[in-house]
């Protein structure tokens, strides 16, 4: 879903890619949130995504790219979402870093 739920809903065009000015902030929305916006400001670290609510001093401006988080921030994400099943932190990297992990081909 490309932000169907805030376009529907809030009458705004959302959507991923979109550059927007959120309390006069530049930034890309980059991920769907649900009842937010995922906005990348352009003053943060990619993959840094704060979520904003699509009518609060939103201004929706031309399209633009969304910058990919650094390997860092994938690890950390992918830690988040598995850490939770591993004994130890070192279980979980050998785990992520085997060659078979479709993020290490």
């Amino acid at each position: 879903m490309n932000c169907e739920y805030v376009r529907d809903t809030y009458k705004v065009p959302a959507e991923i890619g979109r550059r927007v000015s959120v309390d006069g902030k530049l930034g890309i929305i980059a991920e769907d949130r649900g009842h937010h916006l995922g906005v990348n400001f352009d003053e943060d670290k990619p993959g840094i995504v704060i979520p904003c609510h699509p009518t609060w001093q939103v201004e929706y401006l031309e399209f633009g790219t969304v910058r990919s988080a650094t390997k860092s921030q994938q690890r950390y994400t992918r830690y988040r979402e598995y850490g939770d099943g591993f004994d130890s932190f070192i279980d979980y990297c050998r785990w992520d870093t085997d060659p078979e992990r479709p993020w290490n081909s």
